[in-house]
């Protein structure tokens, strides 16, 4: 009778299992593409040093932190054993000192290590190490897609890296906030253009909970967004084809519209830029606009025979008409992981 019992539990477990691999595949079948741009703020994990600077001193131009072995993309996270969330606890870490030697704790490329930094007196009185370093940044983007059953969302499509080091922004917390669209400065050749975006409120509408290579990922908590939107069936891999696609995307006030584009060349999975597939704008109408892609059209979903197929991630420099696009599965793997 144990053995009966054992092995009712054991098909049972096995029954669950199956049932929740369904569940999240029925999850990720169907979303609900969006295409409106968002205010998003992020606070760092840590401080990023972006740039070694030389301290003025009455003696002349140093840098104690070049000089300890601090380099540009690194992460101070600690001063002394005190943890450092902001750029205002460094400074008043390093005022504190008085001069005197200072330990650093330090993150790159996911390893950790510590240096001795001595800071040194400007002209005018003030300790200083000689970094500008950065705890956050502030934009906008424009949301990709929502899961009408959790609020989780993906925008887009790449990751948030600080514009010096390039190095992707670890990050602590972030929220999303209410944007429109205010004024486009068009792209051109050599000159990438950009959304001019205002935050419509001070009110978060989502949590930004991962900053990844694949883009930004939280949940939504304002379901005013999306309510009155439609899911549509996404495609796997092998259904995206080269030919007439379309691309949802907000680049005047709050109106979100859809626009002509060609998937003109789709790349390997293993690419190793993390391309999914190479766009032309070919609607006159945004075209006339924009120009074609511009900063702030990050994320734009890709729609190509009724199911969402990715979204647009980066602009060519020297052609404005032309930029890549994430595939939607890329994506959707990055958000479950």
């Amino acid at each position: 009778m144990q053995q009966r019992n054992e092995k009712k539990i054991a098909i049972s477990l096995i029954l669950t299992l199956a049932m929740m691999v369904s569940a999240q595949a029925a999850e990720i079948s169907s979303l609900i593409p969006i295409g409106h741009t968002v205010g998003i703020q992020m606070s760092a994990e840590g401080v990023l040093v972006v740039r070694l600077d030389d301290v003025q001193t009455v003696d002349g131009a140093v840098c104690p932190a070049r000089d300890a072995g601090v380099q540009e993309g690194d992460l101070i996270v600690g001063v002394n054993g005190a943890e450092i969330n902001a750029n205002d606890d460094l400074q008043k870490q390093i005022a504190l000192s008085g001069g005197q030697p200072v330990e650093l704790t330090l993150e790159s490329d996911g390893s950790s290590r510590t240096v001795t930094v001595t800071p040194c007196a400007d002209q005018g009185g003030v300790y200083r190490i000689g970094v500008l370093a950065r705890d956050g940044m502030a934009g906008i983007g424009t949301l990709t897609y929502v899961d009408p059953e959790t609020g989780a969302y993906g925008s887009l499509g790449h990751g948030i890296c600080d514009g010096e080091t390039g190095v992707l922004i670890p990050l602590r917390d972030g929220s999303l906030i209410q944007s429109s669209v205010g004024s486009v400065q068009r792209g051109q050749a050599g000159e990438p253009g950009a959304l001019q975006g205002e935050f419509v409120s001070d009110n978060a509408i989502g949590t930004v909970d991962e900053n990844t290579e694949s883009g930004i990922f939280g949940t939504l908590t304002d379901s005013s967004i999306y309510a009155s939107l439609e899911s549509v069936p996404v495609a796997s891999a092998d259904e995206i084809e080269v030919g007439d696609a379309e691309i949802l995307t907000n680049v005047e006030g709050d109106a979100v519209e859809k626009y002509s584009v060609q998937v003109v060349k789709i790349y390997p999975e293993d690419d190793e830029y993390g391309r999914g597939m190479m766009l032309r704008v070919t609607d006159p109408e945004l075209l006339e606009k924009t120009g074609g892609i511009v900063q702030g059209m990050s994320g734009s979903p890709v729609l190509q025979n009724g199911k969402l197929i990715g979204a647009v991630t980066h602009v060519l420099v020297n052609d404005p008409t032309c930029g890549y696009a994430i595939g939607i599965e890329r994506m959707i793997e990055e958000m479950e992981n």
